[in-house]
């Protein structure tokens, strides 16, 4: 079957919400999430600082890791080839799917095939992306999740807001109150310590363990010469997933793709280190198609596009395309460790969903919210120095943001933005004019700012918004072209000479 490469598609599913800016500020009026984002990302960060530090060569695994994940991009075409050959010699069967839709019919159609009524889960972000599992729901499948962070999150009919802790936004107490409310036969004197939470959690899946015929997983990554699959993880639950069901469906993005074996060494040291902070991940699995006796005895693997063909088309912003989800820069994030994931939207939060939901989708359908995502970001450059992959984040986010205004050029009807500045030049054409609305605007502020002479919030879209987080000077009764124009008229000082007038004040420019 042919790939779609150089046919791409625009992605779909769980990669926009509602815009940035109204999310972010519902986000930062919750005192206790704000509490609980503090301290995990602090834990997490300090963890990886110390692992890292260990490495004298750490800066060349970076570089060794960025030059093989670009080799990939180059030569997708053949490895995916490769890949794909290696994959059905061993008993596999690959599919692909060019955008969600496609790969949710694919996959219900195989869970159908096997004659099941409910699926186990591996903590996967493709199929996440995808939103695979109200696709099954509404095919009558349920789908349960076997991580225990996504088994929260599952249970709490609540999103992920975080790529790797997906469950980060909640602390220990709530997390009780789920299980109390949502585990059938729970104790009802649980307590919230972590090793209960887990016990608790541990029984109730042992049993979906035992029941389930089909898995569904992702993989970290796919190894083109020999078609195998990894997956990497802490608890030992996808171990269970993907050994124990006669089925195993893995759902897998294209970039995924390593050359070789040896390749995979320098990720083994990379991704741990940066996503939970310990020099190993406890749980490394590997599968190659079918082994008579030993493992599921149907594999298949669904290759998604949904939208990459379309990054790795932007010159600049392919390069998010090395990612290897390890959620570094998220912990790092100034922004992110305020508003947390939900406010981004989209499945993958953070700096790099600030520049990969907008680049999967385009910002032709989804202009009134994923435009707002690049603007995400203080461009502090924290997450470009955590990036194991050495992602120029800042550098995409900068590029898609000339892309945003672009876009806002390309509509019929002109924003407010637009207006008022096509206004400003009008004014800004001749002086006459200027000093003209430099009186008017004295005449209009004056009264706005009291006795303090700063503006605050204003009502309206624009102002409004622009007014919500700052203060304003009033327009200054004298502008500084008057005030030169006076003082040459009277002639040089002769004594003390006056000071100069505040820059603030004669230009009325804000603080």
């Amino acid at each position: 079957m042919s790939t779609f490469l150089g046919m791409p598609p625009v992605g779909q599913g769980h990669l926009h919400g509602r815009p940035f800016p109204g999310e972010a500020r519902k986000a930062l009026s919750n005192d206790q999430q704000r509490a609980n984002l503090r301290k995990a990302t602090g834990t997490i960060r300090g963890k990886r600082a110390a692992v890292v530090g260990e490495l004298d060569d750490w800066e060349q695994l970076r570089l060794a890791g960025a030059a093989i994940k670009d080799q990939v991009l180059y030569d997708l075409p053949a490895l995916l080839d490769q890949f794909e050959a290696a994959f059905t010699a061993a008993g596999g069967v690959v599919h692909w799917a060019r955008d969600a839709d496609e790969a949710g019919r694919i996959v219900t159609g195989l869970v159908q095939d096997a004659g099941a009524k409910h699926v186990l889960k591996v903590k996967s972000m493709a199929t996440q992306e995808i939103e695979l599992n109200e696709v099954l729901e509404a095919a009558g499948i349920t789908a349960r999740e076997t991580d225990l962070a996504e088994l929260i999150v599952q249970l709490g009919h609540d999103q992920p807001s975080h790529i790797l802790v997906p469950a980060i936004h909640r602390n220990r107490a709530e997390i009780r109150e789920i299980f109390k409310r949502e585990i059938p036969g729970v104790d009802p004197s649980l307590s919230d310590r972590p090793a209960d939470l887990a016990g608790a959690a541990r029984t109730y899946l042992r049993e979906q363990f035992l029941d389930a015929t089909v898995a569904i997983s992702g993989a970290n990554f796919a190894i083109a010469d020999t078609g195998t699959l990894c997956v990497v993880e802490s608890e030992g639950n996808g171990r269970m997933c993907l050994t124990l069901p006669k089925t195993l469906i893995s759902v897998v993005g294209i970039e995924k793709l390593l050359p070789t074996w040896q390749d995979l060494e320098v990720f083994l040291q990379l991704l741990p280190r940066s996503s939970t902070g310990e020099r190993m991940n406890p749980y490394t699995s590997f599968w190659t198609g079918v082994t008579e006796g030993d493992g599921p005895s149907d594999v298949h693997v669904v290759l998604i596009d949904n939208g990459r063909t379309r990054v790795l088309a932007d010159e600049i912003g392919r390069q998010a395309l090395r990612c290897i989800r390890c959620s570094a820069c998220l912990n790092v994030c100034p922004v992110y460790e305020r508003v947390g994931g939900h406010a981004y939207g989209s499945v993958y939060p953070g700096p790099i969903g600030a520049i990969l939901s907008p680049m999967l989708t385009g910002f032709g359908a989804h202009a009134d919210v994923n435009t707002t995502l690049p603007y995400a970001s203080t461009l502090c450059g924290a997450c470009f120095e955590a990036c194991p992959v050495r992602i120029d984040i800042p550098e995409v986010l900068v590029h898609l943001r000339a892309a945003a205004v672009d876009a806002k050029r390309e509509k019929k009807v002109p924003t407010a933005e637009q207006l008022a500045m096509k206004a400003l030049g009008w004014v800004f054409e001749k002086p006459s004019r200027l000093a003209a609305a430099q009186k008017a605007g004295w005449a209009g502020s004056a009264p706005l700012g009291g006795k303090r002479g700063r503006i605050g919030a204003l009502p309206g879209p624009v102002i409004g918004g622009w007014t919500s987080a700052r203060d304003a000077p009033v327009v200054p009764k004298q502008s500084f072209r008057a005030w030169w124009k006076k003082s040459r008229r009277a002639g040089p000082p002769t004594t003390t000479p006056s000071p100069p007038p505040d820059p603030e004040l004669t230009t009325g420019e804000p603080s």
